[in-house]
């Protein structure tokens, strides 16, 4: 994502020597996002992409990396983690965590119709799916506890209006996590960031799902929620996009059919995603990080799609 940690052709040579990629021929940082330092990286074997991670400690980041194996191994279009020659799949480059994973082909769809939305959901359900065994765990870390610690430190940054909106959603998440119908949501590994820069297609065919470093373990209605707030809404206003919304939602519920209880908790769930991701904006615009390329994204987004759903809650319906 940004580059917070620059790397020389001479660094990556001596690091991929642990590798059977042969001689690194070419290196380029990637600008989007804001957590990591990730590069195209081109060798004498092929094209990567080289991930540093530089808030992750080592302890976390095995439940990533071997998610992203276990969703591969099983169809689902993921990034493969490469293992060096001693079968390692993090190392450290440096003193930071660091991997390399494959690079996916395609290009991301950043005006979706909704024969990508339904892609889309087809292959958010499947992924559901295919990791319910998977063995590992980790909360979701940018989940409830999260908010709670990030709302008092961004609201001193806020106008009274806008203090009053988070101190108001943050008192109904509150009383919709403790909810009977909260309680019976489906849960598991989610990848919790889907947005469109996060998905790769060649025309219309979807050619993989990446970037898996939110992940954690969380109710599958809010990965849902989350993918429908980026991909199904018009930008300008934070309104949902029916067809397209329809379009993802029964692509997914085709392949993993949607609960009584997740159909009841829908509406608070938009408003759910949509705040975590206002949170976070929040956060890194008055609280930035110095990077190469950063440039920190504008939380008014999300702040009129959180407004739109509380606006909008009582129309909003599942399937």
């Amino acid at each position: 994502m940004a580059v917070f940690t620059p790397i020389t052709m001479d660094a990556l040579d001596h690091w991929l020597s642990q590798f059977s990629l042969g001689k690194p021929l070419a290196i380029k940082g990637i600008p989007s996002g804001i957590e990591n330092s990730n590069f195209f990286i081109t060798t004498e074997a092929g094209e990567f992409v080289l991930t540093i991670f530089e808030t992750l400690r080592f302890e976390q980041l095995p439940f990533y990396l071997n998610l992203m194996r276990h969703l591969a191994d099983r169809n689902v279009l993921v990034p493969a983690p490469i293992a060096n020659k001693q079968g390692e799949i993090l190392g450290t480059l440096h003193d930071k965590p660091a991997t390399i994973v494959s690079k996916l082909e395609g290009s991301s769809e950043m005006a979706p119709e909704a024969v990508h939305c339904a892609a889309v959901g087809d292959m958010l359900a499947r992924m559901h799916v295919a990791a319910q065994d998977f063995p590992l765990q980790q909360p979701n870390l940018r989940g409830l506890d999260w908010w709670r610690a990030t709302t008092p430190v961004v609201l001193p940054y806020l106008s009274p209006e806008n203090q009053q909106l988070l101190n108001a959603e943050m008192q109904f998440q509150e009383s919709v996590a403790v909810s009977a119908n909260y309680a019976a949501l489906p849960r598991g590994p989610i990848h919790a960031d889907l947005f469109r820069n996060n998905v790769m297609f060649a025309d219309t065919q979807l050619t993989g799902f990446f970037d898996f470093y939110f992940a954690g373990c969380d109710t599958w209605l809010f990965d849902l929620a989350v993918t429908v707030n980026d991909w199904c809404v018009d930008l300008s206003s934070g309104a949902l996009d029916h067809e397209r919304t329809h379009a993802l939602i029964d692509a997914y519920h085709a392949n993993r059919p949607l609960t009584a209880a997740e159909q009841a908790t829908w509406p608070a769930m938009l408003r759910a995603a949509a705040l975590r991701f206002w949170l976070s904006r929040l956060y890194d615009f008055h609280l930035p990080r110095s990077a190469e390329m950063l440039t920190p994204h504008d939380p008014s987004h999300f702040e009129r799609i959180l407004r739109q759903r509380i606006e909008q809650a009582a129309a909003i319906v599942l399937i």
